[in-house]
Protein backbone atom coordinates (compact mmCIF):
# COMPACT_ATOMS: atom_id res chain seq x y z
CA UNK A 1 0.00 0.00 0.00
CA UNK A 2 1.48 3.08 -1.03
CA UNK A 3 0.92 6.44 0.97
CA UNK A 4 0.32 9.76 -0.02
CA UNK A 5 4.04 11.97 0.18
CA UNK A 6 3.90 14.52 3.13
CA UNK A 7 3.67 17.36 0.35
CA UNK A 8 1.14 17.04 -2.26
CA UNK A 9 -1.40 19.33 -4.18
CA UNK A 10 -4.72 18.89 -5.28
CA UNK A 11 -6.27 20.67 -8.54
CA UNK A 12 -9.77 20.63 -8.71
CA UNK A 13 -11.58 22.16 -12.07
CA UNK A 14 -14.20 24.16 -11.81
CA UNK A 15 -14.19 24.54 -8.27
CA UNK A 16 -15.21 28.37 -7.26
CA UNK A 17 -18.91 27.42 -6.31
CA UNK A 18 -20.93 24.07 -5.77
CA UNK A 19 -19.78 20.49 -5.91
CA UNK A 20 -16.38 21.81 -6.78
CA UNK A 21 -16.05 24.45 -3.70
CA UNK A 22 -17.00 21.44 -1.22
CA UNK A 23 -14.43 19.35 -2.19
CA UNK A 24 -11.69 21.73 -3.05
CA UNK A 25 -11.86 22.45 0.44
CA UNK A 26 -12.85 18.99 1.42
CA UNK A 27 -9.20 18.21 -0.27
CA UNK A 28 -7.47 21.07 2.21
CA UNK A 29 -9.02 19.58 5.47
CA UNK A 30 -7.53 16.21 4.53
CA UNK A 31 -4.10 17.65 4.06
CA UNK A 32 -3.70 18.53 0.53
CA UNK A 33 -2.60 21.77 -0.98
CA UNK A 34 -5.53 22.86 -3.33
CA UNK A 35 -5.32 24.47 -6.41
CA UNK A 36 -8.73 26.22 -6.61
CA UNK A 37 -9.54 26.10 -10.76
CA UNK A 38 -11.84 28.62 -12.22
CA UNK A 39 -12.84 29.71 -15.68
CA UNK A 40 -14.59 32.94 -15.04
CA UNK A 41 -15.94 33.45 -11.44
CA UNK A 42 -12.96 35.12 -9.88
CA UNK A 43 -14.97 36.08 -6.95
CA UNK A 44 -15.70 32.98 -6.05
CA UNK A 45 -12.70 30.86 -6.36
CA UNK A 46 -10.81 33.44 -4.39
CA UNK A 47 -14.10 32.82 -1.46
CA UNK A 48 -12.84 28.95 -1.82
CA UNK A 49 -9.14 30.17 -1.21
CA UNK A 50 -10.27 32.19 1.75
CA UNK A 51 -12.18 29.26 3.61
CA UNK A 52 -9.46 26.99 3.15
CA UNK A 53 -7.54 29.22 4.58
CA UNK A 54 -9.57 30.45 7.46
CA UNK A 55 -9.60 26.66 8.52
CA UNK A 56 -6.03 26.25 8.39
CA UNK A 57 -5.33 24.63 5.31
CA UNK A 58 -3.13 26.14 2.06
CA UNK A 59 -5.26 26.97 -1.78
CA UNK A 60 -4.47 29.24 -4.48
CA UNK A 61 -6.70 30.22 -7.38
CA UNK A 62 -5.62 29.40 -10.64
CA UNK A 63 -7.55 30.96 -13.61
CA UNK A 64 -7.71 28.67 -17.03
CA UNK A 65 -10.65 27.72 -19.26
CA UNK A 66 -9.91 23.78 -19.28
CA UNK A 67 -12.05 23.58 -22.75
CA UNK A 68 -9.90 25.41 -24.16
CA UNK A 69 -7.10 26.32 -22.43
CA UNK A 70 -3.48 23.98 -22.26
CA UNK A 71 -3.55 21.94 -19.32
CA UNK A 72 0.40 21.94 -18.82
CA UNK A 73 -0.15 25.55 -17.97
CA UNK A 74 -2.47 24.61 -14.70
CA UNK A 75 -0.22 22.01 -13.70
CA UNK A 76 2.98 24.00 -14.10
CA UNK A 77 1.28 27.27 -11.92
CA UNK A 78 0.15 24.97 -9.62
CA UNK A 79 3.73 23.48 -8.45
CA UNK A 80 5.25 26.11 -8.60
CA UNK A 81 2.76 28.11 -6.61
CA UNK A 82 2.70 25.53 -3.71
CA UNK A 83 5.62 23.89 -3.88
CA UNK A 84 4.97 20.05 -5.40
CA UNK A 85 3.72 18.54 -8.24
CA UNK A 86 0.18 17.80 -8.71
CA UNK A 87 -0.86 14.39 -7.06
CA UNK A 88 -4.67 14.40 -6.93
CA UNK A 89 -6.91 15.95 -10.07
CA UNK A 90 -10.69 16.74 -9.47
CA UNK A 91 -12.12 17.01 -13.04
CA UNK A 92 -15.64 18.60 -12.00
CA UNK A 93 -15.77 21.38 -14.49
CA UNK A 94 -18.62 21.10 -16.16
CA UNK A 95 -21.76 22.66 -18.35
CA UNK A 96 -25.08 22.01 -19.19
CA UNK A 97 -26.31 22.99 -22.74
CA UNK A 98 -30.56 21.11 -22.60
CA UNK A 99 -32.59 20.36 -25.29
CA UNK A 100 -34.16 17.69 -27.47
CA UNK A 101 -31.80 16.41 -29.34
CA UNK A 102 -34.04 16.82 -32.91
CA UNK A 103 -33.35 20.45 -32.05
CA UNK A 104 -30.27 20.63 -30.64
CA UNK A 105 -27.79 22.11 -32.66
CA UNK A 106 -23.53 21.62 -33.22
CA UNK A 107 -22.42 24.09 -31.28
CA UNK A 108 -24.55 22.96 -28.12
CA UNK A 109 -23.11 19.09 -28.69
CA UNK A 110 -19.59 20.67 -29.22
CA UNK A 111 -19.15 22.37 -25.56
CA UNK A 112 -20.56 20.26 -23.56
CA UNK A 113 -18.26 17.28 -24.85
CA UNK A 114 -15.73 19.58 -24.84
CA UNK A 115 -16.30 21.17 -21.01
CA UNK A 116 -17.35 17.72 -19.44
CA UNK A 117 -15.50 14.80 -21.34
CA UNK A 118 -12.58 16.09 -23.56
CA UNK A 119 -11.14 18.83 -20.88
CA UNK A 120 -11.09 16.00 -18.46
CA UNK A 121 -9.16 13.36 -20.82
CA UNK A 122 -6.70 16.21 -21.48
CA UNK A 123 -6.36 17.23 -18.17
CA UNK A 124 -6.09 13.64 -17.30
CA UNK A 125 -3.19 12.60 -19.58
CA UNK A 126 -1.82 16.07 -18.75
CA UNK A 127 -1.29 14.60 -15.09
CA UNK A 128 -0.01 10.97 -15.46
CA UNK A 129 3.80 11.83 -15.52
CA UNK A 130 3.78 12.82 -12.24
CA UNK A 131 1.87 10.37 -10.51
CA UNK A 132 3.50 8.00 -12.61
CA UNK A 133 7.27 9.13 -11.26
CA UNK A 134 5.92 9.43 -7.76
CA UNK A 135 4.26 6.34 -8.39
CA UNK A 136 1.52 7.70 -6.32
CA UNK A 137 -2.03 9.52 -7.77
CA UNK A 138 -5.56 10.03 -7.49
CA UNK A 139 -7.69 11.24 -10.05
CA UNK A 140 -11.50 11.43 -9.84
CA UNK A 141 -14.16 11.94 -12.18
CA UNK A 142 -17.21 13.94 -11.27
CA UNK A 143 -19.34 12.05 -13.73
CA UNK A 144 -23.37 12.36 -13.25
CA UNK A 145 -25.96 9.59 -12.28
CA UNK A 146 -27.25 10.80 -15.67
CA UNK A 147 -24.72 8.58 -17.25
CA UNK A 148 -25.81 5.23 -17.49
CA UNK A 149 -29.51 6.01 -17.64
CA UNK A 150 -31.40 8.27 -20.00
CA UNK A 151 -32.77 11.85 -19.12
CA UNK A 152 -34.76 13.54 -22.21
CA UNK A 153 -33.53 16.84 -23.52
CA UNK A 154 -29.91 15.83 -22.53
CA UNK A 155 -28.20 13.79 -25.18
CA UNK A 156 -25.25 15.28 -24.92
CA UNK A 157 -24.66 15.92 -21.49
CA UNK A 158 -25.54 12.07 -21.02
CA UNK A 159 -22.80 11.12 -23.35
CA UNK A 160 -20.00 13.34 -22.18
CA UNK A 161 -20.72 11.84 -18.55
CA UNK A 162 -21.61 7.78 -19.77
CA UNK A 163 -18.13 8.48 -22.14
CA UNK A 164 -16.41 10.11 -18.78
CA UNK A 165 -17.24 6.40 -17.01
CA UNK A 166 -15.99 4.46 -19.59
CA UNK A 167 -12.43 6.86 -19.59
CA UNK A 168 -12.33 6.48 -16.20
CA UNK A 169 -12.25 2.38 -16.14
CA UNK A 170 -9.99 2.55 -19.34
CA UNK A 171 -7.13 4.66 -17.73
CA UNK A 172 -7.75 3.01 -14.03
CA UNK A 173 -6.82 -0.02 -16.05
CA UNK A 174 -3.27 1.32 -17.89
CA UNK A 175 -1.72 3.04 -14.68
CA UNK A 176 -2.99 0.50 -12.02
CA UNK A 177 0.61 -0.94 -11.58
CA UNK A 178 1.94 2.82 -11.14
CA UNK A 179 0.11 3.45 -7.55
CA UNK A 180 -2.31 5.80 -9.64
CA UNK A 181 -5.88 5.36 -9.22
CA UNK A 182 -8.24 6.41 -11.46
CA UNK A 183 -12.25 6.69 -10.28
CA UNK A 184 -15.70 8.97 -10.57
CA UNK A 185 -18.48 9.83 -8.61
CA UNK A 186 -21.91 9.91 -10.19
CA UNK A 187 -23.83 12.99 -8.16
CA UNK A 188 -28.04 12.97 -8.70
CA UNK A 189 -29.86 16.18 -8.13
CA UNK A 190 -27.21 18.14 -6.00
CA UNK A 191 -28.19 21.13 -4.81
CA UNK A 192 -26.31 23.44 -6.74
CA UNK A 193 -26.83 26.57 -9.68
CA UNK A 194 -26.71 23.81 -12.12
CA UNK A 195 -29.90 22.31 -11.13
CA UNK A 196 -31.72 25.29 -9.27
CA UNK A 197 -34.64 25.39 -11.71
CA UNK A 198 -35.19 21.29 -11.26
CA UNK A 199 -39.09 21.14 -10.89
CA UNK A 200 -39.65 20.19 -6.65
CA UNK A 201 -42.03 16.99 -8.32
CA UNK A 202 -38.62 15.81 -9.79
CA UNK A 203 -36.43 16.11 -6.52
CA UNK A 204 -39.25 14.35 -4.76
CA UNK A 205 -39.29 11.49 -7.18
CA UNK A 206 -35.36 10.46 -5.96
CA UNK A 207 -36.10 7.78 -3.80
CA UNK A 208 -33.94 9.56 -0.87
CA UNK A 209 -36.76 12.20 -1.40
CA UNK A 210 -34.55 15.32 -1.41
CA UNK A 211 -31.93 16.48 -3.26
CA UNK A 212 -28.49 16.08 -2.27
CA UNK A 213 -25.87 18.87 -1.02
CA UNK A 214 -22.26 19.33 -2.56
CA UNK A 215 -20.90 18.35 1.04
CA UNK A 216 -21.93 14.64 -0.22
CA UNK A 217 -20.31 14.22 -2.91
CA UNK A 218 -17.34 15.87 -1.42
CA UNK A 219 -17.07 13.29 1.52
CA UNK A 220 -16.96 10.83 -1.64
CA UNK A 221 -13.81 12.45 -3.03
CA UNK A 222 -12.29 12.78 -0.40
CA UNK A 223 -12.25 8.86 0.52
CA UNK A 224 -11.60 7.81 -3.26
CA UNK A 225 -8.35 10.46 -2.30
CA UNK A 226 -7.00 9.28 0.12
CA UNK A 227 -4.66 6.36 1.28
CA UNK A 228 -7.99 3.64 2.78
CA UNK A 229 -8.91 3.61 -1.37
CA UNK A 230 -5.67 2.56 -2.71
CA UNK A 231 -6.94 -0.38 -3.51
CA UNK A 232 -10.28 1.36 -5.33
CA UNK A 233 -9.92 1.82 -8.92
CA UNK A 234 -12.17 1.76 -12.24
CA UNK A 235 -15.08 2.38 -9.86
CA UNK A 236 -18.02 4.72 -10.01
CA UNK A 237 -19.04 5.89 -6.66
CA UNK A 238 -23.03 6.84 -6.91
CA UNK A 239 -23.94 9.75 -4.88
CA UNK A 240 -27.81 10.07 -5.51
CA UNK A 241 -29.79 9.17 -2.56
CA UNK A 242 -30.89 5.94 -4.79
CA UNK A 243 -31.61 6.91 -8.34
CA UNK A 244 -29.34 4.50 -9.62
CA UNK A 245 -30.47 1.43 -7.50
Amino acid sequence: MSHRPDTAVALVTGASKGIGAAIAQALAADGWAVAVNYRSDKDGAERTVAAIEEAGGKAVALHGDVANGAPAELFKQAEEQLGAPVLALVNNAGVTADGLAIQMDDEDWDIVLQTNLTAAFRMTRGAMRPMIKARYGRVINVASVVGPRANAGQANYAAAKAGLIGMTKTIAHEVAKRGVTVNAVAPGFIETDMTKDVPEAVKEAVPARRAGTPEEVAAAVRFLASDDAGYVTGHTLFVDGGMSA
